[in-house]
């Protein structure tokens, strides 16, 4: 019986450990963890969700505060098409974000950012572009296009001088959308470095309806990696979503991809940007506390864990502050639901929005806590402390028991480490 150790994933002249740490925002995927997964022969994420929020974090930057400043003016007014996003602090978010992860990087392996095509910030185009150029400034390996289709992504980036040397990737669902990208980029003639095929069982935003279910990553693998050998088009295939152990892994690697990318796992390691209060609730979510929702502003369906704080919050959108979801008019799906919420009931001091989340605020908060479909598998993976909680694990126990589990074992922490 292989383990995952027993293969190899090639990207260019890297040879790395087939292990690919999904790109978790606000700040999930921290640069510690994308920097764990990189020092281990891998692959690490860092996203760039809410950029700012996070400079402001992890570099006392003070760009969210300047930019509610600037607005405080419109945050009563429904119309929210003149909120726009400082690009000079948009570029120098990123700089900062991607400089300050690469400079710690250690190992043989890449540090990627993951950049959403869905995070529109009210000039979808101009956003998009920045943020990919300023990331390919600031040196990093390579961008992850995740998020939506992004056909026109590849040619906002043509120009820069890292656009053939930096590793270029997309997240497709399936093998119509992935044809509808290789179309629209033929005449660049710059091929995907790698695909991430991303099936119904991940975590956060799906590319899928509502009838999820009704698809499987192992056939979605299968059928993309025939059409690239049909087309001899050698691109290698990333599998992902619902893969908790290193047998999964081995797995899909039979199905045609040449390595795995993993996420959920990752949520409750010290590494993870999440705090510790939340991660115990990753662990202790059963299969029934789980579910996928339509509350997303940006259209997508989202799996989370049905008891988030932010279902069913009404909070005023803070479009003022953050406004990552308007789009190139200015709406957000959520302003829409609120003002209906506050129509239906004028008395109310606070009202309760069901159908929508203001994204934004929440993610920034925790408070929505998406997760894949195996979350409630994670209490598996650790060892109960005296006072009842789960013991938090190091991103390199998940990453190396991914590498040379088999079958499905799950290597627990030492025993009595979890009393120390």
């Amino acid at each position: 019986m292989k383990s995952l150790d027993d293969f190899r994933l090639r990207l260019g002249r890297h040879e790395l450990v087939p292990i690919v740490v999904g790109g978790m925002g606000v700040d999930i995927s921290s640069s510690d963890l994308a920097l764990e997964a990189a020092r281990l022969g891998g692959v690490g994420h860092i996203s760039d969700a809410m950029v700012k929020t996070v400079t402001d974090r992890r570099y006392n930057t003070k760009f969210v505060k300047a930019k509610q400043a600037q607005y405080k003016h419109n945050v009563n007014s429904d119309d929210k098409s003149s909120v726009k996003f400082d690009m000079g602090h948009l570029a120098e978010a990123t700089r900062l974000h991607v400089e300050g992860t690469m400079a710690r990087k250690r190992g043989s392996g890449l540090i990627f950012i993951n950049c959403m095509e869905k995070l529109t910030m009210n000039a979808p185009r101009e956003t998009l572009a920045l943020r990919m150029s300023a990331a390919l400034d600031a040196g990093i390996d390579g961008i992850t296009l995740a998020a939506g289709l992004h056909l026109g992504s590849f040619a906002l980036i043509e120009s820069h001088p890292r656009f053939r040397d930096a590793k270029l990737g997309i997240i497709v669902s399936s093998l119509r959308a992935l044809q509808l990208f290789l179309k629209k980029n033929s005449r660049l003639a710059r091929l995907p470095d790698y695909i991430v095929v991303e099936g119904p069982l991940a975590g956060g935003h799906l590319g899928f309806g509502m009838d999820w279910a009704q698809y499987d990553l192992a056939t979605i693998v299968a059928e993309i990696a025939a059409y690239l050998k049909q087309e001899q088009l050698a691109i290698p295939l990333i599998a992902a979503g619902g893969i908790f152990t290193g047998g999964d892994a081995v797995e899909m690697l039979g199905h045609g991809a040449a390595g795995v990318q993993v996420a959920t796992r990752f949520t409750v390691t010290r590494e993870c940007g999440l705090p510790d209060d939340i991660k115990q609730e990753y662990f202790k979510a059963e299969a029934e506390d789980i579910e996928v929702n339509q509350i997303s502003p940006t259209g997508y369906p989202m799996r989370m864990i049905k008891s988030s704080p932010g279902i069913g919050d009404g909070i005023r959108p803070n479009c003022e502050a953050y406004g990552y979801l308007l789009d190139a008019n200015g709406k957000c799906a959520y302003i829409a639901a609120y003002n209906r919420e506050v129509a239906l009931h004028p008395e109310a001091r606070r009202v309760s929005v069901m159908d929508k989340t203001c994204l934004c605020t929440h993610m920034r908060n925790f408070a929505i806590w998406t997760c894949g479909q195996t979350a409630s598998r994670l209490k598996h993976t650790s060892v109960r402390n005296g006072d009842g909680s789960y013991r938090l694990l190091s991103a390199e126990h998940v990453f190396l028991d991914y590498q040379y589990s088999k079958g499905q074992e799950l290597r627990l922490p030492e025993a009595e480490a979890a009393s120390a």
